[in-house]
């Protein structure tokens, strides 16, 4: 159960204030609160749907199966109303403590994508809202992806945004009729948008979640999503409330900006941090690409009461999972042998997509997952995650690098038996293809016959060894038990050994 007293939802502070202005013994007080309340909208938003009609499907870059053989089912819903712009009368500082006000409002209609348990029984109370990534020039659901199995075994439901321009841009070029009522007013309105999503998930839940009644609303956003998610924790939760609880999967060492052209441009500095005031917990999660490439090194902070980090050895900022395996999975096991022998025989890309050399094959959906699980129970429960240990990082001719192990594999961080009983060198870099992208999909080196054979003269110790790590991953909470089985099935089904 949440124990954890939820600041008041907008309509709570619109009753609120509506009483105190009928009552003059309180416009001084109205005064005070003006900076804060002007920041926050006024109306709701206006949910319709299900959407149908058009070419009869959603629009979406996500899973691929049926998510009825899993129980779940998916709706689409059109999001409405007036979106407020910010600003800042003082330059925004690395140290995210930012106060920001509203400065302009603009119409918008928007999407909404929902997936949710087909039984209500099976709700967990939990909504994950997603925000939308568009870095591929539409919409797609990284985290959907990555953490689908997590979410639906243990029955949330999910919501992803469409918060930027560019992914309502595309719906409407794939389906004009079914999108056509859609409209954008650019990205400097994209926070208060995603907080409006938040807020219909509460106040418009018979519709949104059909008749499911929330209790728990988490933020989740990867890659370019989570850049904007960083300006949104410093400068939007504080004036909005919107969301419980926060999962930033791989950002950069610097945020998003919080306005931008038409609107007057109010930029972000080259390094920014968390806040470290934030009302709600803020799980971090972070690759190797993430800190030697995008510059979150620079941006490292050290864990609070409501902020942890997990930096992740042997991952990439995007990977096999995400670009191939992810999507088709049901999470009935088959993808974990897939991935074990994927390291050993790994691609240079997906279909149309091909860099020049192999792709990470690491494990970072496997801890994703257990993310979601630490931060719902952080929310939930008030037990914040145990601190993990920072990746080691040594200066090498001037330059950050990370210690290497007798195997090429990152040191520190979290670990799990893709590095600690390896079959292959996972990193985040190295990467030369020059193709889009190629340079966030890091490498995996699979090791030679002879050296499997050294360090797994027989294939029971290579399982004896695989198990083990994987045990210890369960037991620091950096694996789900349900992952982990599949993990040590899919290491006795391989022929990895002797």
């Amino acid at each position: 159960m949440n124990t954890r007293q939820r600041p008041p939802t907008r309509s709570r502070r619109r009753a609120v204030l509506a009483v105190l202005a009928s009552t003059c013994l309180f416009l001084g007080f109205l005064g005070f609160l003006a900076p804060t309340s002007q920041a926050v909208t006024a109306v709701g938003p206006k949910v319709t749907g299900p959407v149908t009609g058009g070419n009869g499907a959603v629009v979406l870059q996500g899973t691929t199966f049926d998510l009825g053989s899993v129980g779940y089912t998916q709706s689409e819903f059109f999001l409405s109303g007036t979106a407020t712009s910010y600003t800042s009368a003082a330059p925004l500082g690395s140290d995210g403590r930012w106060e920001v006000t509203s400065a302009s409002t603009a119409s918008y209609t928007t999407r909404i994508v929902m997936n949710r348990p087909s039984n209500p029984a099976r709700f967990n109370g939990t909504v994950v809202v997603e925000w939308l990534n568009v870095s591929a020039g539409l919409d797609a659901a990284p985290e959907w992806i990555y953490t689908h199995n997590e979410l639906i075994r243990e029955g949330y439901a999910w919501i992803g945004v469409s918060a930027q321009a560019v992914g309502v841009t595309a719906a409407k070029a794939a389906d004009p009729v079914r999108y056509a009522a859609l409209s954008h007013p650019g990205d400097s309105y994209s926070y208060d948008i995603f907080s409006q999503a938040g807020q219909a998930v509460r106040d418009s839940a018979a519709t949104v979640l059909g008749g499911l009644h929330p209790r728990t609303v988490l933020a989740e956003g990867e890659s370019q999503s989570a850049f904007r998610l960083t300006t949104y924790i410093n400068a939007v939760q504080p004036l909005a409330h919107t969301y419980d609880g926060f999962l930033v999967h791989s950002r950069a060492g610097f945020a998003a900006a919080l306005s931008q052209a038409p609107q007057a441009d109010v930029p972000t500095p080259a390094v920014v941090q968390f806040r470290t005031d934030t009302d709600v917990p803020v799980l971090t999660v972070q690759t190797e690409t993430d800190l030697m490439l995008l510059g979150y090194l620079a941006a490292r902070q050290p864990d609070t009461r409501r902020l942890r980090l997990w930096e992740v050895a042997g991952t990439a900022h995007a990977d096999d999972y995400v670009a191939n395996v992810g999507a088709p999975d049901t999470g009935d096991g088959t993808v974990s042998l897939q991935e074990l022998d994927a390291m050993l025989a790994p691609p240079t890309g997906t279909s149309g997509f091909s860099c020049a050399d192999p792709i990470n094959t690491g494990p970072a959906h496997y801890v994703l997952d257990s993310a979601q699980h630490a931060l719902r129970s952080w929310v939930t429960t008030g037990i914040s995650p145990a601190e993990a240990p920072r990746l080691k990082v040594t200066s090498m001719d001037g330059a950050p690098a990370f210690v290497l192990d007798a195997n090429g594999n990152a040191t520190g961080g979290i670990r799990t038996p893709a590095v600690d009983a390896p079959v292959a060198t996972l990193s985040g870099l190295g990467q030369t293809g020059s193709a889009q992208f190629c340079f966030l999909f890091g490498t995996t080196t699979p090791f030679t016959s002879a050296k499997l054979a050294a360090l797994y003269p027989t294939h029971a110790e290579f399982v004896r060894q695989w198990a083990t790590r994987t045990a210890a991953a369960v037991a620091a909470g950096t694996i789900r038990p349900a992952d982990a089985a599949d993990l040590v099935k899919a290491a006795a089904r391989s022929d990895i050994g002797g």
